[in-house]
């Protein structure tokens, strides 16, 4: 009768173990992004008053820095659908160049904290005397790119490209691809007035 029971006992035990190890264990799906649309690629010129031109894409709005310490000939580059904005300050060149590129220069190496790496490029146009500096920035970084331009001489362009979200490279990579393709547009159809 003993032995009866202690059977017993070990076919309920082993059924229950049977039993739980053949229920479906679920294993979470990776997180996912939304998708984003983008729109076709269409430029117009940007030529107001001001001591440059360029062209920017449909897609966008041009309009002045309001800001308080605002300058003449600051603007802002709003595309409204990313939440981006590119910042574009002006400056005359006043036996300053060094100054102020040695500013842009730490002001794009300020993101060097979260950054994974920093690209430097320059850009030549002889052409049309515009010369600059481009820094990509990639990495979990507040602003993903920014440049200046120069014609070494009498101007200085200064452009930060901002998205105004929680800087998450992974998820926010398609919308800095899409949009630094804009301001290399820019950057190529930049001309001084």
């Amino acid at each position: 009768m003993h032995n009866k029971r202690i059977i017993f006992l070990l076919i309920i035990i082993v059924a229950g173990i049977v039993l739980n190890s053949c229920k479906n264990s679920t294993t979470p799906k990776p997180r996912g992004y939304f998708r984003i649309e983008f729109p076709e690629k269409d430029f117009t010129s940007f030529e107001k008053r001001h001591p440059f031109s360029f062209e920017y894409p449909v897609y966008a709005n041009v309009l002045p820095d309001n800001t308080p310490n605002a300058e003449p000939h600051w603007l802002n580059i709003e595309v409204n659908k990313h939440k981006a904005t590119i910042h574009i300050s002006y400056k005359p060149v006043m036996q300053n160049l060094h100054l102020l590129t040695e500013e842009s220069r730490n002001l794009a190496y300020k993101h060097a904290l979260k950054a994974s790496v920093i690209n430097e490029q320059l850009f030549i146009n002889h052409t049309d005397m515009v010369y600059g500096t481009i820094y990509e920035i990639k990495g979990n970084a507040a602003s993903p790119m920014q440049f200046h331009l120069t014609d070494s001489t009498k101007h200085f362009l200064r452009g930060s490209f901002y998205i105004s979200e929680i800087p998450n490279y992974d998820s926010l990579r398609p919308v800095i691809e899409f949009l630094q393709q804009d301001i290399y547009h820019l950057i190529e159809t930049f001309n001084w007035e």
